[in-house]
């Protein structure tokens, strides 16, 4: 139990987090120019979000601005690198999917709010002179840019399906694909990309929140504190709840329809040895108790010897 005490509350604590952020998105900035260092927090509001790419952008730094608009994810879908390993190469700079032509980039894990493209492509387009092209990234096409020429290029890609984590990997997987063959068919290597995203619906997310995690991917708990608190916990309940009428699915402890007795075990082994125990020591305790209570001596046991033998010695004594 004492155990079981600290993994609650880091528990409660997690459910707590997860609430107070389930109203953000993470935000990805990434740019072939090098542009001055800026400190972005890691919660911010979009607003503020807006004023520093206006610091960035409004020096026309590059040729060909591409703005994403992700919508319906969170920071956890971005938690592993092999969720979207061309935009992971390219914000840690990895050789390799164009991360070695990065050299401005930064994240912020919770923007609250959605941030406005459109006020960014105003900006571009009267600063900048930047014409616009709009891309619908659920065909899986393109036409391919050959005007080197100042551009906003927009892409919006679909919402990912909430059914089920697996199929939310596979589609943000295809969507980095998508961006990974676009920015490579640049006709310019100055590029700068804009990566927004919209938060996901309470509704979604307690969905995926109850769905098991496939192939050792962290659930969100897990994912946001960098621990097992959700396995342990899960780990201790289902060893504290298995009952031998109920069926295990190796993770935790899933228990049988039917009726209260077939569900559940009231009377085990050990309880039965138990009371076995508790009755024999307690019948063995009052056979003591009644063997000392009929224990019967007479008051005259103790008192001086005053027979007759006792009498005669006296007298003999005074003689």
């Amino acid at each position: 139990m004492m155990r079981l005490l600290p993994t609650l509350y880091s528990l409660a604590l997690s459910v707590a987090l997860t609430s107070a952020f389930a109203d953000t998105s993470p935000f990805f900035f990434l740019s072939t120019a090098s542009l001055p260092p800026t400190t972005v927090p890691q919660l911010t509001s979009a607003t503020s979000l807006l004023h520093t790419l206006h610091t960035h952008l409004h020096t026309c730094p590059s040729d060909a601005y591409v703005l994403i608009s992700q919508p319906g994810v969170n920071a956890v879908d971005y938690a592993s690198s092999r969720a979207a390993p061309g935009l992971s190469s390219r914000l840690s700079r990895i050789e390799g999917h164009g991360g070695e032509d990065v050299k401005t980039s930064f994240q912020v894990k919770d923007v609250i709010g959605q941030v406005d493209l459109d006020v960014v492509q105003d900006l571009l387009e009267d600063k900048c002179g930047a014409k616009v092209l709009k891309i619908d990234a659920s065909t899986g096409s393109f036409q391919r840019i050959t005007d080197p020429s100042p551009r906003v290029i927009r892409v919006d890609f679909p919402t990912l399906s909430t059914s089920s984590k697996s199929e939310r990997a596979a589609h943000l997987f295809q969507h980095d694909a998508f961006l990974n063959s676009l920015l490579s068919l640049l006709p310019s290597p100055k590029n700068t990309v804009l990566y927004t995203t919209t938060p996901i619906s309470p509704d979604s997310l307690s969905i995926l929140d109850g769905e098991p995690a496939q192939n050792d991917q962290p659930s969100p708990e897990e994912a946001f504190l960098g621990d097992t608190t959700h396995r342990e916990l899960k780990r201790d309940m289902g060893q504290g709840y298995t009952t031998s009428n109920s069926s295990s699915d190796g993770d935790g402890a899933r228990l049988k329809d039917g009726p209260l007795f077939e569900r559940y075990q009231f009377f085990t082994p050990g309880l039965f040895m138990g009371l076995l125990v508790t009755f024999l020591l307690l019948s063995l305790l009052y056979v003591g108790v009644s063997g000392v209570a009929s224990l019967q001596i007479p008051y005259a046991a103790f008192d001086k010897e005053m027979g007759p033998g006792g009498s005669t010695g006296q007298g003999k004594k005074q003689q």
